[in-house]
């Protein structure tokens, strides 16, 4: 079940902040991370939950590995000095991503679901809340791999999904009875945003109890349920409230009549 849109109706913000975190990371990951083919830069500034608890930069020796279908071999690239404190890798991790996949799903929810919480919270509340959420995330992704799969320890782990899982977190509590559109089997649906991001948490949360014990498939689901978790707690203070959005919403009515 896909999102693919919602309703934007009470909008009055442009969602200019939401905008600029889109385009941090789409930039980061073509000119930075050079579309996925700098991984010198990629592992240097992803976040490796044994830094984090030691505080310490590990530096480890790249592996040759073979591929047992094609049977040709290839080095994954050993963990990079960190040329910045390794809790630094916290933030800069929030902007990558590891393929166009990773980037453009995780861009999708961001765009559907950023702007509405922009909205409510207004600009640096939202820029605030963002980066809360993301560092919440990360630290949630930290404590599972070290309670429960140790192998991951010295695994980078990127992407924004723990920040923007943050978002839709705060989006099923403030409006759990919007509807997005979703495609499902080849069919776009509208169902209420309390059964699309449901659907959601509790398949990350099925997902993540069976990844348990292991590297968890390179999908970092205890970021996801920590951020989503996060933002559902962070909201609370956060949120101005309704009457910020009708107010936002005269205003824009009122300019518009002076207009014509």
């Amino acid at each position: 079940m896909m999102p693919i849109g919602d309703d934007n109706s009470d909008r009055h913000l442009t969602p200019i902040i939401n905008y600029v975190f889109i385009a941090l990371n789409v930039l980061v990951f073509v000119l930075l991370q050079g579309m996925g083919g700098n991984l010198g830069f990629t592992y240097a500034f992803s976040t490796v939950p044994a830094e984090i608890l030691t505080g310490t930069d590990i530096i480890t020796q790249g592996q040759i590995v073979r591929d047992p279908a094609s049977g040709q071999q290839f080095e994954i690239p050993g963990l990079q000095p960190t040329p910045i404190p390794v809790w630094g890798t916290i933030i800069t991790s929030m902007f990558m991503h590891g393929g166009w996949g990773h980037l453009l799903g995780n861009m999708l929810f961001l765009w559907i679901y950023g702007d509405n919480i922009e909205n409510r919270l207004g600009h640096t509340r939202y820029l605030i809340f963002y980066i809360l959420c993301g560092i919440l995330a990360s630290l949630s992704h930290v404590f599972v791999a070290q309670a429960f799969s140790p192998a991951s320890m010295n695994i980078p782990s990127l992407g924004a999904s723990g920040a923007i899982s943050g978002v839709m977190g705060a989006y099923m509590l403030l409006f759990p009875r919007r509807q997005i559109k979703v495609l499902m089997l080849r069919t776009v649906v509208s169902v209420p945003a309390i059964v699309a991001l449901g659907i959601w948490i509790v398949l990350q949360i099925v997902s993540g109890a069976g990844s348990l014990g292991s590297e968890g498939g390179g999908v970092a689901y205890g970021a996801h349920i920590g951020g989503f978790v996060a933002g559902m707690l962070l909201i609370k203070l956060f949120d101005r409230g309704q009457d910020f959005v009708d107010q936002g919403l005269a205003k824009q009515q009122e300019s518009q009549r002076r207009l014509y």
